[in-house]
């Protein structure tokens, strides 16, 4: 338990140390099928409920906001198109969290129907929370090699591709370390810088 609680520790110290994202950049991801999808619905309900509640105020019939602009068709229709966008606004804020948990866990490796699902459930009793839990435990995102530029998790401790070592660490407290550290920042020990590593070559593996 206690080794599974400090991996989760140190994917989030590398997640807000590698990773540089921009509030805009997270809101492409949300799927924009379903951005237009919440934009035509709104408009949908306004061409629809705005007529006739209009209607309903000249001629005497049920309306909104009843009876306080009995005699004001025109604010009454604005007041009803209020309501619908705010109510919009709402439900469609909901429906972008969950599509963004869902594109953002699978751009994670992460089980994005798992996670969405989660986040669905705990909206009911807790608004927002299941997207507050989901984004502190979330694991990173995968990075390029600083040697070959292959694809790799934040798992990892060595490239898959050529071996090189994904985690810099200090020789003498052992503690985590970033590349570009002359001195250690728990230790004051000076480092070493990280030497290049190379991928064999066919002359390099024995015949």
């Amino acid at each position: 338990m206690s080794d599974a609680w400090n991996e989760r520790i140190r994917l989030i110290r590398f997640r807000r140390k590698h990773e540089r994202t921009r509030f805009r950049e997270e809101l492409r991801i949300i799927p924009k099928w379903l951005v237009w999808t919440c934009i035509i619905a709104w408009l949908i309900a306004i061409a629809i409920a705005c007529p006739i509640n209009f209607y309903n105020v000249q001629h005497h019939g049920d309306y909104f906001p009843a009876p306080d602009l009995a005699n004001q068709p025109l604010l009454a229709t604005l007041a009803l198109a209020g309501a619908i966008t705010g109510g919009t606004f709402v439900f469609s804020c909901f429906l972008f969290v969950l599509g963004y948990v869902y594109r953002d866990a699978k751009r994670r490796g992460m089980n994005p129907a798992l996670w969405t699902l989660l986040v669905l459930l705990m909206a009911g009793p807790y608004t927002f929370i299941g997207l507050i839990v989901y984004l502190l435990i979330r694991d990173p995102l995968p990075y390029t090699c600083p040697q070959c530029s292959a694809t790799v998790s934040a798992r990892f401790n060595f490239c898959p591709n050529c071996k090189y070592n994904l985690h810099r660490a200090c020789a003498h407290c052992q503690r985590e370390v970033s590349d570009t550290d002359k001195f250690c920042p728990y230790c004051a020990a000076e480092l070493t810088p990280p030497k290049s590593q190379s991928a064999p070559t066919a002359a390099d593996s024995p015949s």
